[in-house]
């Protein structure tokens, strides 16, 4: 087993972690097989590949060809459509709602081999919740990108309980071999560490707004020059997707404790469809 070698992925979601872990997965030189549930988002998950592949490539990142990264993807609508023996990894990347990654681990666990490592890019749900769900909790972890995930560096790796060492080295070796710096958890806890500073921090912004303390522009801008953020909190939120920010929200507050209870005004954005950047309006309006 020590052996075990990756050279061919599965890419369950072609979205903008999917696709941007197909990105750099091909490039550094792995078939990547990406699925999706329809033609639309797979081609729009393409799309998304090629624009990034000659921003990098403008910006002289990179010495591979646009070509031979995206010779590299492979798109498939169904599972059915992917080689079952020539997968030696999974990685799922599909939306943060534990009914739905359940339903395709159970999917896919009938169809790949036992020895085929699976790993989710879910950036709050337990681990080791979601590898109960297989027949593989031995051979099942963590790894969270960053968006996005060609510039980010980081990946968190998380071990679920039952996560065998020799995935969890395997995982890691991965991780770097793609150029991206691992953080390795020592407890399977939900959101990790990045999202759980994260979520506590953007509540607070939240509050502040609500409270009328300042306005979200400044608010914004006492965070990018007082902690050296990129951006500030509301622009953050925006670029995440509200329904994303929501959806880590509720778990943490379910998983963990209430005070990560999501705030109306971030409820009423996402009822009416203000997302963010994804939408054109979250907090700041993008269709200018």
């Amino acid at each position: 087993m020590s052996m075990y070698k990756i050279r061919n992925i599965a890419i369950l979601g072609a979205g903008t972690m999917g696709s941007g872990i197909a990105q750099i997965a091909a490039a550094a030189g792995f078939t990547v097989y990406l699925r999706d549930i329809s033609k639309s988002f797979l081609n729009r998950g393409l799309a998304r590949i090629k624009r990034s592949v000659e921003k990098i490539l403008q910006k002289g990142l990179i010495r591979i060809s646009k070509e031979e990264i995206l010779e590299k993807v492979i798109p498939v609508v169904s599972i059915k459509q992917i080689p079952q023996d020539d997968i030696d990894f999974v990685i799922e990347a599909i939306p943060e709602n534990f009914e739905l990654k359940s339903k395709t681990f159970q999917e896919i666990d009938q169809y790949f081999s036992l020895e085929v490592p699976f790993a989710t890019n879910t950036s709050t749900i337990r681990i080791t919740k979601l590898a109960s769900v297989t027949q593989r909790p031995d051979k099942f972890i963590g790894i969270h990108f960053f968006n996005p995930p060609p510039l980010m560096p980081l990946v968190e790796i998380i071990p679920g309980e039952l996560t065998s060492n020799h995935v969890l080295e395997l995982s890691k070796d991965f991780v770097m071999s793609l150029g991206k710096e691992p953080v390795i958890l020592k407890r399977d806890v939900p959101g990790f560490v990045v999202n759980r500073i994260l979520a506590a921090a953007l509540e607070e912004a939240y509050k502040l707004l609500h409270e009328n303390v300042a306005s979200k522009e400044d608010i914004d801008k006492a965070v990018k020059l007082g902690l050296k953020w990129p951006m500030g909190p509301f622009e953050l939120s925006d670029f995440i997707g509200l329904d994303v920010v929501l959806a880590i929200l509720e778990t943490l507050k379910l998983e963990v404790d209430e005070r990560f209870t999501p705030p109306d005004i971030l409820i009423e954005r996402v009822k009416k469809g203000l997302l963010g950047r994804k939408s054109g309006v979250g907090f700041y309006n993008y269709q200018k």
